[in-house]
């Protein structure tokens, strides 16, 4: 059973003191190929800073507060999501097979990647350790309620959960439902609530009294 995640944002490059066989991997390849000078592991470093802190989850809190303020929006993105992404504009070209799912009082969805850890880099940043964890992804199949009790959301019975299973062809992401209290707030403003874990299904966006000042 996974860690449960934190409330939003990315795990920062080199968090964790544990290494999973295939992280040992990618570390001492990227050793090699510093030392033979192939590649600079500032520059790396950079990169990942930029999908941890400015390429995502930011973009996607754009696009949930885009949706949330913007009716015309948000019947675009339920039904071409790439092309209104894409329309948007600032975040970069996406993938012709993203798709939006909705999150409803009586429904809630979450996404896994069954067979690896597919995900919608350009809207969330880096996945988290957990989403690409085996334990994450066969629970989240066999016992989704459960799985969410754990990470501490508890879902009324008569709400269905419903799992999506992302592919290399197919990225999914979740849009929340709008906190109450949020009435006449600005896109940028309700951009603040929206968190990683909510566009995944695993958690929900900040509440108005939860939000940072």
């Amino acid at each position: 059973m996974p860690e449960p995640p934190p409330s939003d944002g990315a795990a920062s490059h080199g968090a964790h003191s544990e290494l999973s066989a295939i992280e040992l991997r990618v570390r001492a390849l990227e050793t090699v190929l510093a030392e033979k000078g192939y590649i600079e592991p500032q520059a790396i470093d950079r990169i990942i800073e930029a999908f941890e802190t400015r390429i995502g989850p930011r973009n996607g809190a754009r696009v949930v507060a885009k949706a949330w303020a913007d009716p015309q929006f948000k019947r675009r993105l339920l039904e071409n999501a790439g092309a209104a992404v894409n329309a948007l504009g600032g975040i970069g070209p996406v993938g012709v097979h993203l798709l939006a799912l909705e999150n409803t009082p009586k429904r809630h969805n979450l996404v896994v990647c069954t067979l690896c850890s597919c995900y919608p880099w350009d809207l969330l940043g880096l996945p988290p350790v957990w989403y690409k964890s085996a334990p994450y992804r066969s629970r989240a199949v066999i016992d989704p309620r459960g799985l969410l009790a754990d990470f501490g959301l508890s879902l009324a019975p008569d709400v269905e959960i419903r799992v999506s299973d992302s592919t290399a062809e197919t990225r999914l992401f979740v849009l929340p439902m709008r906190p109450q209290g949020t009435e006449g707030w600005s896109e940028e403003a309700l951009a603040r609530l929206v968190t990683r874990d909510s566009m995944i299904g695993a958690g929900l966006p900040l509440s108005p009294q939860e939000a940072s000042p």
